[in-house]
């Protein structure tokens, strides 16, 4: 009997084992761009870290970067790579910066069309001025939080992702747009658009990879091992030159390691934002 207990046991150490081994974490980066080119641009990078690391990870991304934004809120995912997380309310739910892509600082910037009549802040008034969405924080906080310090009263419109809503300016539908540096380029290099900026915020680190707090240590640690890793591994960094070629990064913009201190700036801007855009 003693040793069907220990049988029994062991049996059912092995099964825990096996569980453990089969979690699946879900990865949640927010939609920069259209779900397609997210999903491009994600899903071969994301491959790579779960066979480097030998965690289990799926990418979760919604419609829209709100609908994205939904789902970490709701708890359904357990990575993340947002900057939607460094107001005082979401930074009690214990998200852990872990990383951050290796480019330069982004800037809140308002545009318009390089042939717009429109030359100042100013000429915005009464305009319809599109965001990617109401979580974006640099593109649509930052900027808008701009112009309502300045009085300047415009008719915002949401595209629900930034290549949406730059479309919707090209073609007339808006008047200008919220969005930041680094996806103003890209699109301008991609799409052979030319852009007027009109103003340009302070610098921001970009997005930030993060993990919730229940995921032991152990997973974190591998994952961003694998994250930091990839440029200096000839199949990483190849993955990351395509991956970076189909959205319109720069060939560097790999990963590296970060700690909350690397966004303190979004920290300060929740303490004097407007109360609508906290």
């Amino acid at each position: 009997m003693k040793r069907l207990f220990m049988a029994l046991a062991i049996m059912a150490l092995g099964s825990t084992v096996t569980l453990a081994a089969s979690v699946t974490y879900r990865f949640s980066p927010v939609n920069q761009w259209d779900i397609t080119k997210t999903a491009s641009y994600w899903n071969p990078i994301v491959q790579y870290v779960e066979e480097k690391s030998g965690v289990q990870l799926e990418l979760k991304i919604g419609r829209t970067s709100a609908d994205t934004t939904s789902y970490v809120l709701a708890g359904e995912v357990e990575f993340v790579f947002s900057n939607h997380l460094f107001s005082p309310e979401r930074e009690a739910l214990g998200w852990k910066v872990f990383g951050r892509r290796n480019m330069p600082q982004l800037y809140g910037q308002i545009a318009v069309p390089e042939d717009s009549p429109i030359r100042k802040l100013e000429d915005l008034q009464d305009k319809t001025v599109v965001f990617a969405g109401p979580e974006a924080f640099i593109g649509y906080k930052v900027t808008y939080a701009e112009l309502l310090s300045r009085g300047i009263q415009v008719k915002t419109s949401f595209g629900g992702n930034q290549n949406a809503a730059f479309a919707q300016m090209f073609s007339g539908k808006a008047d200008a747009t919220g969005s930041n540096s680094m996806l103003i380029e890209g699109y301008a290099k991609r799409e052979n658009k030319q852009f007027r900026i009109l103003w340009t915020s302070e610098g921001y680190h970009d997005l930030a990879l993060m993990a919730s707090s229940k995921v032991p240590e152990k997973d974190v640690q591998a994952v961003a091992q694998a994250f930091f890793s990839m440029h200096n591994d000839p199949v990483g960094q190849e993955i990351l030159r395509k991956a970076s070629e189909t959205v319109g990064l720069s060939s560097d913009a790999y990963f590296v390691p970060a700690t909350a201190a690397d966004y303190v700036s979004y920290r300060h801007f929740y303490q004097t934002a407007p109360t609508v855009l906290r």
